[in-house]
């Protein structure tokens, strides 16, 4: 793969301008209406067959090569409810009104518009007729929307992208990460963690401040409940395991003088292995009852999901093959065993939906420079934006070259002629 790409080199200069306009023109989930009309009229996509308005603002292009497998590569478009101050020159000053009025920043804090504009260049790249004579197969690109909420590759395989593309042999992606800058990592296994965010209402009785004894106060019940919730990790899971349950939100009542008759709690579940997910949630289910039992309250719980992520566990045997040809291609700059990422994504629905085998890693976009005197002076969690942060842009190079140069290596591993392997 080294001898394709140095043979054909990558020229990027319109990506950095075209990585930039997406950067300064963010879109939330389900509203990504300019960026995948930007994206479905790009001229790197010229050579490919385009589909658009699947699942949503769901794009994908086909490229047919010849007789050979089936490649998909997919990047994630929507941006996050985010007021940017990353001082950058082409930073978003980019608003939204919500469905109450009020003005909402939006900013590309997780990186999404490097995914869309790597794969944009990817693409140029894999259609020139002079790399073309060294593969062979079918080539499917997916510009996916609403990642963030977990609903945007599902969305777009029931929205029938397997009946307007080739169902693939593999599917690829890659991730923008705090790590620095030209690094590239993945292993087998899981890569990264499943999510369950769920909200959660239970019913008191109401009435004033003042008679508490004819009252069920939610508040004080919502309280023990946040402080149980607490004891799963600690207690339930195995140490050897990781999980996260974090209550990000409770509200109840709205004056000092009045107990309200119920409360709500955001809730947000991480874990890394399907069993712990289960022993999880069910325990998160138990001592909400419970507690709601022990307060005597009238009326049961209600437990709303509000996100669910699949597990992300990359297949043995295309890791494999990637890893080997990351490694050969990236050399020092190649990591084979990271850590697995609390963080999640649906990218996996992609693949499992047809039941077929997917790899998913991870770039750096953290400048070297500011990358290795945070690791010298032990401060990378202090001074290292991570994603969905207000700080977190990454350095367009080597971010941009590393992201196209690695969707060329993967793809090229299973797509490659095999004497040009």
């Amino acid at each position: 793969m080294i001898s394709v790409l140095k043979d054909h080199p990558l020229d990027l200069g319109e990506y950095e301008d075209q990585y930039k306009h997406f950067h300064s023109h963010p879109e939330l989930s389900l509203h990504e209406k300019e960026t995948s009309s930007t994206i479905a009229s790009h001229r790197s996509l010229g050579a490919y067959k385009v589909h658009t308005s699947i699942g949503g603002y769901g794009v994908a292009a086909v490229l047919s090569n010849g007789e050979g497998p089936t490649v998909l590569l997919r990047a994630d478009m929507d941006a996050l409810p985010v007021e940017e101050k990353t001082g950058v020159d082409y930073a978003s000053n980019a608003t939204v009104k919500d469905e109450e009025g009020n003005t909402i920043p939006v900013m590309h804090a997780c990186g999404h518009d490097m995914h869309v504009t790597c794969l944009l260049g990817a693409a140029a790249w894999l259609a020139r007729e002079d790399v073309k004579k060294k593969w062979a197969g079918t080539l499917v690109l997916v510009f996916q929307p609403n990642e963030e909420r977990g609903k945007g590759a599902r969305a777009m395989v029931d929205g029938g992208l397997y009946s307007r593309v080739p169902e693939p042999d593999v599917v690829l992606a890659q991730h923008v990460m705090p790590m620095c800058a030209g690094k590239v990592a993945v292993k087998a296994g899981t890569m990264i963690a499943s999510a369950d965010s769920f909200k959660i209402t239970v019913y008191g009785r109401g009435g004033h401040g003042s008679m508490p004894q004819l009252c069920i106060d939610p508040v004080v019940l919502a309280a023990n409940i946040v402080i149980r919730l607490q004891g799963i990790v600690a207690r339930e899971v195995d140490p050897q395991d990781a999980a996260v349950v974090t209550v990000g939100s409770l509200h109840a009542g709205s004056s000092d003088n009045i107990i309200a008759d119920q409360a709500v709690l955001l809730v947000d579940v991480r874990t890394q292995k399907e069993e712990t997910r289960q022993r999880t949630l069910k325990a998160i289910e138990r001592i909400v009852k419970k507690e709601c039992e022990v307060s005597n309250c009238e009326k049961p719980p209600t437990f709303e999901r509000t996100r669910q992520f699949p597990l992300t566990v990359n297949d043995a045997n295309t890791t494999q093959k990637v890893s080997a040809a990351f490694a050969n291609h990236f050399g020092d700059a190649f990591d084979p065993a990271p850590a697995t990422s609390n963080a999640s994504e649906d990218m996996s629905d992609l693949a499992t939906a047809v039941k077929k085998p997917y790899c998913y890693w991870f770039i750096g976009g953290i400048d070297a420079e500011k990358w290795d005197k945070a690791e010298k002076e032990g401060r990378i969690a202090e001074d290292i934006p991570v994603n969905h942060s207000s700080l977190f842009a990454p350095v367009i190079q080597p971010t941009l070259r590393t992201g196209v140069e690695s969707l060329c290596v993967a793809a090229l591993t299973f797509l490659g002629r095999q004497q040009d392997s």
